[in-house]
């Protein structure tokens, strides 16, 4: 690849130690030329070994350069935010903490940066792979956690996710940094809506993959409840944001509906999707006032 981009790569992370170190292995592995991109780490404030596995790396000294900089926790968007002030490559990537990546994924996506000089955002394949046994589900619903395909054609996009996404300098100036207030739900796509409505293109390219991990402690049935629950809140303050507003009675019905899928399949995703929709509900109810516009999404 002729005159190789210098590539700043971000990791958000908070109390995930052994997940956001195996992050940091993966990077180290890829075979981009060395020299040509850092690593950033920013720990929004953790509180479990993270500091103490994670800062190994930045005093080590040796290429590619890992820089791990810690900071009160705020959000995964402030944390990208920092990383980015702090970054010094063009294109800046973005990973999650719980992520592996092929040895080949930053060449694959940075040559699609290099493909689309246009395109102030290039995102990627993001594969599930789960590391325990899942809730039953009886198979009509996806499982949810943060996958995306859109097929083995590199095509323009109305949104990837930050898991494995690369913004330019240039749209970064163009529409400015992470929105630090949101939280779970729309913290990249308010980005990417900012940037489709300055003009701005969205690429996706199936090379770039990687994969999407999930623990057995990610899967426990009741810490799945709790985190579809606060998704639904979440949800429901980014539509509210942009706009727009759920509805509580259709979401109500859409909880009675999912929980009759449930008894009658015997399956866990009903329940899952049935805690999305309370947190939509109390979302509405509780941080926002009613507002006249529907974004009924999906369930």
């Amino acid at each position: 690849m002729p005159d190789v981009p210098f590539v700043s790569v971000i990791i958000p992370t908070r109390n995930r130690a052994r997940l956001a170190k195996e992050t940091v292995d993966s990077l180290l592995a890829q075979d981009y030329p060395a020299e040509r991109y850092e690593i950033i780490v920013v720990d929004d404030g953790s509180t479990d070994d993270t500091p103490a596995l994670l800062s190994v790396f930045a005093e080590g000294g040796g290429t590619p350069n890992v820089k791990y900089i810690r900071r009160d926790p705020v959000s995964a968007n402030a944390a990208r935010n920092e990383g980015i002030r702090r970054a010094g490559g063009d294109p800046i990537v973005f990973v999650d903490d719980d992520i592996e990546a092929p040895t080949g994924w930053l060449q694959a996506l940075v040559k699609a940066t290099v493909r689309n000089p246009d395109a102030g955002c290039v995102g990627g394949k993001i594969l599930l792979r789960l590391e325990g046994k899942p809730p039953r589900l009886c198979g009509r619903e996806p499982f949810g956690e943060t996958e995306l395909d859109l097929g083995d054609a590199e095509v323009e996009a109305r949104a990837v996710w930050s898991a494995n996404m690369a913004v330019s300098r240039a749209a970064i100036d163009e529409v400015g940094l992470f929105n630090e207030a949101l939280r779970i739900a729309g913290d990249e796509e308010e980005w990417e809506m900012r940037l489709a409505a300055a003009g701005g293109r969205i690429i996706y390219t199936p090379d770039a993959w990687l994969w999407h991990r999930r623990t057995q402690e990610d899967l426990g049935f009741w810490r799945l409840i709790r985190v579809r629950f606060r998704r639904g809140r979440a949800q429901a303050k980014f539509a509210h944001m942009t706009g727009h507003s759920y509805q509580t009675r259709t979401q109500l019905r859409a909880v009675v509906r999912s929980l009759a899928h449930a008894a009658r399949r015997f399956c866990c995703g009903g329940l899952l999707a049935a805690s999305v929709q309370a947190g939509r509900v109390w979302g509405v109810i509780k941080d926002q006032p009613v507002s006249g516009t529907s974004s009924e999404g999906a369930g």
